[in-house]
């Protein structure tokens, strides 16, 4: 019984790559998630306060029609312009790299 040890370490290079970068791009994506839910926020309450004081005057089912609009389009079955051949290309990737860089993922940012 012989193991072959360079292809244990190729697995374990592509498990230690992928985690590493699935746990920094998930720390990314919640630190941005973050500075833009607050900025969002922060206008939110900008604009409910200025209409409080009847220095503005704002037409909330305008704004709910442009959310409903726009999240529509974020939660369609096919982002508009994508291909078929990106789920191809991400399969021939492997899934060592890929299972480890979704774990990665989520550790980071559920942890960051």
């Amino acid at each position: 019984m012989s193991i072959d040890l360079s292809s244990i370490a190729s697995t374990a290079t592509s498990v230690g790559f992928g985690g590493i970068t699935g746990f920094l791009i998930g720390f990314a994506v919640k630190k941005v998630m973050k500075i833009i839910l607050v900025v969002v926020g922060l206008i939110f309450v900008a604009f409910v306060s200025l209409e409080y004081q009847k220095i503005i005057t704002v037409n909330w089912n305008k704004i709910q029609t442009g959310v409903t609009e726009a999240l529509g389009n974020v939660t369609a079955d096919r982002v508009p312009g994508s291909t078929d051949h990106i789920s191809t290309t991400l399969s021939n990737f492997g899934i060592p790299l890929t299972g480890s860089l979704t774990a990665g993922f989520v550790i980071g940012f559920t942890r960051g």
